[in-house]
Order: structure tokens, then sequence, then C-alpha cells
């Protein structure tokens, strides 16, 4: 793993290209900057700060809207998160769809479409598990699990393609980020009802 020092400058550098591009970032990285009251501000530092959340500080801003704000309980955060991560995959989708239609390489194109199935995955993914939240959440917690190895998959297939693309690694990397707050909400669900599954 990467020193925290480095991860900071790579996520810094990501952040700035994500500025400058022409997409909207805030379904990416919402900007609100509100204080929560205190049952919200619970649920998402207890949130963040658990083992599965890969980035904690990315896990307090995405979590820092004014809808998250409204959560007072862990399945409405957990609902919120998922809607996030559908977000997300849609936006970085779209980068996808875009960067297709300039790439002419048969090796990139493989790649692009490897990574345009991954996160036609993930967006289903994301919407079902916003459903089995109530009635099952340890399918919820391995559903958003498995979406994982399929963004792990597609960052594969670009390596192995050389394909170039500063704006694909940062969406990828941040849908882990989403993937892993997913998780977490989950298997805290789980813990919250252990006996009902």
């Amino acid at each position: 793993m990467a020193p925290p020092n480095q991860l900071c400058l790579v996520l810094v550098i990501f952040l700035s290209i994500f500025s400058l591009s022409s997409l909207p970032t805030t379904v990416i990285i919402p900007k609100a900057n509100v204080s929560l009251p205190l049952p919200s501000l619970q649920l998402v530092e207890n949130l963040c700060n658990g083992k599965a959340v890969e980035n904690r500080r990315f896990c307090l801003k995405a979590l820092s809207t004014p809808k998250i704000i409204a959560a007072m309980d862990t399945t409405q955060l957990g609902t919120l998160i998922m809607k996030l991560g559908a977000a997300n995959a849609k936006a970085t989708l779209n980068v996808y769809n875009e960067i297709i239609k300039k790439l002419g390489s048969p090796q990139a194109l493989k790649a692009l479409n490897c990574c345009v199935e991954a996160y036609k995955y993930a967006i289903l993914s994301f919407e079902m598990v916003s459903s089995e939240l109530v009635e099952d959440p340890q399918t919820a917690n391995y559903d958003v699990a498995v979406i994982g190895p399929e963004i792990a998959n597609c960052e594969k297939e670009l390596i192995n393609a050389k394909v170039q693309a500063p704006r694909l690694l940062a969406g990828n990397r941040f849908m882990k980020y989403y993937v892993s707050m997913g998780y977490e909400i989950t298997s805290t669900l789980e813990l919250e009802n252990p006996n009902e599954y």
C-alpha cells in the first residue's frame, strides 16, 4: 500500500483533473460543507471510522450533504450511500462512453468496453442494494461487495491495454470508496439485526 502522503498527492491531482473537466463533479464528490445534527453526525462518524472504509476523508465529505443530514437511522443512511454510489457509477460510465468515442485501438476499446460492463453492473447493484437494505442486509452486503472485483478487473484491463486516462482511474478509485462505504453500512445493518435473517 502506498504511504498516506503519496495517496493524498494522487488524490489531489485527480481531483484537480476532475474539477477541470466538463463533467459535473458534484455527483462524484459532493461539495456541501454543513454541520450535521447529532444523530446524523454520530451515524456518519461511526460509518466513516469503520474498518471497511478505505478513505475516511472522502467518506466524511461525501456524507456532508443536506440529504444526509436528514438520515436519522442506519437504513436511511445506507439508502443514501447506495444512491451516491449509483450516481457516481453513472457519471463515470458517461466518461467511459465519451472516451470510447475518441479511441480507435482495438485493445483499448476491449478494455474500455470491459469497464462499461463493470459500471453497468455497479449501477444495477447499487440500485438493487437500496431495496435490499431493509429486508435482507446480508444479501445487500454481498451484492455491494461483488462490485469491487468488477472494478478491479476493469482497472487491470486498462493497465494491460496501456490506456492513459486519469479521469477513468479517479472514477475507479471513487467507486472503490463508495463500495467500501456500502460494505461498511451493510455490515452495520447486519450487526444491528442479527437474528432477523
